[in-house]
């Protein structure tokens, strides 16, 4: 196995048993990193799951020559990433990067989702990047160095149909990211989103209600994941140091450098506002500049190159 952009670096990466997860780990480590394989082993939802995907994983990269450990605990609770952190500690001594890559779906129409369904998918993307972040931040600022990439989404940051629980998660994890960056900078600690585009398990969940959709689909199932972690290796390594708190998009061979929420237009009155003036004066004057109700695949609307 080569020496490259990850050579003696220790890294973990979430829900790396399938997808684009596993695609990311075994990119780390072609590019000489020692991993820390964490897959729980459960299906899309988040049920039990006969198969054995992370330790297939695991089995591929010493098979090609690298280190790997096998971690079954849930990123979901603080004590489980507590011993994610603790077992890189113990297996590689060090741990330079945190891929915040696990997930589940449960996707139903808003008004049908259930405080069960809400709770589940937000525990694991949003609870489980905080918890797993915050396990290792300590040891990050110790040895002045760290990276966090933390997979954010389209669903969250343009919008998506019947995923609400996914978006808040999704659209949380940017927050933590840009705050992650912010605290941790004067620490040499990295923090930074990755919202990608590729065919995976989750993807394959959501259902095609009609043939546009459906017709959608069949162009994502060509979007691999490689394009992704290739860009998960790109800022885990040195070669980003320079990189922090940024939200990127990847597309098949597209890459995006998303936008933060900014000011668009003010609108200054000297006298105060009330109820009505913001109705005869402020409405017409703004909503020129309003957003529409967009979905990703209004906004990525044209096919992936």
């Amino acid at each position: 196995m080569s020496s490259q952009m990850m050579e003696g670096k220790v890294v973990i990466v979430t829900g790396s048993g399938r997808g684009i997860g596993r695609e990311m780990a075994l990119q780390m480590a072609a590019q000489g990193a020692r991993v820390v394989v964490n897959d729980v082993g459960v299906s899309v939802s988040g049920e039990a799951d006969d198969e054995d995907p992370g330790r297939e994983v695991v089995e591929a990269i010493r098979a090609a020559g690298g280190e790997a450990v096998l971690s079954r605990d849930s990123v979901s609770e603080w004590d489980s990433a507590q011993r994610i952190v603790q077992q890189a500690m113990d297996s590689f001594g060090r741990l330079d990067a945190v891929v915040n890559n696990a997930g589940i779906l449960r996707d139903r129409i808003f008004h049908q989702m259930s405080p069960e369904e809400f709770d589940a998918v937000i525990r694991v993307h949003l609870y489980g990047s905080f918890y797993m972040s915050r396990a290792a931040i300590t040891g990050f600022r110790e040895q002045k160095s760290g990276a966090f990439v933390h997979m954010t989404s389209t669903s969250g940051l343009v919008g998506n149909l019947g995923q609400a629980n996914y978006a808040a998660a999704k659209l949380g994890i940017v927050g933590l990211s840009k705050s992650i960056a912010l605290d941790g900078v004067r620490y040499g600690v990295r923090s930074n989103c990755i919202a990608p585009f590729a065919w995976s398990r989750m993807v394959g969940s959501i259902p095609a209600s009609d043939p546009a959709q459906a017709a959608r689909v069949e162009k994502v199932k060509s979007m691999t994941p490689a394009p992704i972690a290739a860009m998960a290796v790109f800022l885990a390594s040195d070669a980003a140091s320079e990189v922090n708190g940024q939200v990127f998009t990847v597309r098949r061979n597209e890459v995006f450098l998303m936008s933060q929420p900014r000011p668009l237009r003010s609108l200054h009155r000297g006298e105060g506002w009330t109820p009505e003036l913001l109705a005869e004066h402020m409405l017409p004057a703004l909503k020129p500049s309003f957003l529409p109700l967009d979905t990703s695949a209004d906004v990525f609307g044209w096919d992936p190159v």
